[in-house]
């Protein structure tokens, strides 16, 4: 399927965090610097949606009941080998976009 548009960069300023739709499937967008990351946008522990929870440097923070992941490597604080499944990203012409084959 390819890589698909899910914002432009202006409109994801480092140290945020949103939620979108890759091919049916939620995704949390970080923006790190100038560096984007996805992952799944779906916290394992009860579903919370984490492109609506905090970002604190790396560290997704899930809305619900505050559970951690790193959002460049998915990693769960607390066991590391909890991960969330990582998406590739790519940024031209200022729009970003995540790869739904992927997805």
């Amino acid at each position: 399927m390819g890589f698909v548009k899910v914002g432009e960069v202006a409109q994801l300023p480092p140290g945020s965090l949103r939620q979108c739709q890759v091919a049916g499937q939620t995704v949390a967008l970080c923006r790190v610097g100038d560096e984007f990351h996805a992952v799944d946008g779906i916290c394992p522990h009860h579903g919370g949606p984490l492109g609506h929870g905090a970002l604190h440097g790396t560290t997704m923070v899930c809305p619900f009941h505050a559970w951690e992941f790193d959002c460049i490597t998915g990693e769960y604080d607390r066991n590391p080998d909890v991960r969330l499944r990582k998406f590739a990203v790519k940024v031209e012409g200022g729009e970003v976009y995540v790869d739904a084959g992927t997805a």
